[in-house]
């Protein structure tokens, strides 16, 4: 967080200094399948990481722990399409993708959005089994197994958690109603609600286990890497040329006039979608490394039967 701070304070000053936006006059062919190839911003990384990098040092991914986590949170991202796309986001030029429309509620959106998700997720959690395991091991839990087999059980609530989920939320719908420009102050700040939710929902539940197995070093230059090539994606090239948009009623209000009117909640995205994805990735790990049951891992050892104890004895 003070690491966030000390780029996002500063920057943020610079970018209000802006009062007057320039405006890119473009039109639908200025950028040719611009989005179907931007997604190399994904899938580069994956190819080099997944092929190159970690064969060549020898590293191997836990891949039971690592499909898992992507088939936890890949339809979770999808959702977002299918249920909310209709009232979170536009898609004004068409020409920027392969034209084949995928299901969503209400309308479809470009199949390179289901792609989007996909390989964002998996480029994440590339990144930071990467950095745990080769650039920052040092500061990996040495005996994992071992470790992961004294925890009693996984799921412990974590009120803290909860609370600044609660106050976030808050927070974006006051900021809304009362300090958004008049224009945008109706509707609820829903895109990023389901933001926060789905930050903190894994937090809520596993944080008090996660905390001690998160490679937090790694984990922090996952993300800031990750924000560099979401800030480059989002403020250069999808707004200014129409590839996504967002609807302002769903939006808190507060909006970067330096980079075409982008909402606060694509800064925010990848923080939650990293820090969502290393708890997550954790917790099936720890499960995994417990040799337990699913049920038995993290809800706690089963209590033996009257029978069964009188039996030992």
């Amino acid at each position: 967080m003070g690491m966030l701070a000390m780029v996002v304070i500063p920057a943020a000053l610079t970018l209000h200094s802006v009062s007057s936006p320039g405006k890119l006059n473009v039109g639908a062919d200025a950028s040719p399948h611009g989005y179907t190839w931007s997604l190399l911003l994904f899938i580069v990384p994956i190819l080099v990481i997944g092929l190159w990098f970690l064969p060549s040092e020898g590293l191997e991914i836990p891949q039971r722990a690592f499909w898992r986590t992507i088939g936890i949170l890949v339809p979770l991202g999808w959702m977002l399409d299918v249920i909310f796309a209709r009232w979170f986001f536009t898609f004004p030029n068409p020409k920027a993708t392969l034209g084949i429309p995928a299901p969503a509620l209400g309308r479809p959106v470009p199949i390179e959005e289901y792609v989007f998700y996909l390989t964002g997720f998996i480029a994440v959690l590339l990144l930071y089994v990467w950095l745990g395991e080769y650039w920052l091991a040092a500061y990996s839990v040495p005996d994992y197994p071992g470790e992961a087999r004294k925890m009693v059980r996984l799921l412990h609530f974590h009120p803290t958690s909860l609370v600044l989920a609660t106050v976030l939320i808050g927070s974006a719908w006051f900021y809304k109603k009362h300090f958004a420009p008049v224009a945008d102050r109706e509707g609820f700040p829903g895109y990023f609600t389901v933001l926060v939710a789905g930050a903190l929902v894994p937090a809520v539940s596993f944080f008090p286990i996660a905390r001690r197995f998160i490679n937090w070093r790694a984990f922090s230059l996952t993300l800031f890497f990750i924000l560099l090539v979401s800030q480059l994606w989002e403020a250069t090239l999808a707004l200014p040329y129409g590839w996504w948009n967002f609807q302002h009623r769903q939006m808190i209000g507060l909006f970067v006039g330096a980079w075409s009117d982008l909402p606060i909640e694509e800064v925010c995205v990848w923080i939650a979608v990293t820090y969502a994805t290393t708890i997550v990735f954790e917790m099936v790990k720890i499960w995994q490394a417990s040799g337990r049951p699913a049920k038995q891992a993290f809800l706690g050892r089963q209590r033996r039967q009257p029978e069964e104890r009188s039996g030992l004895a």
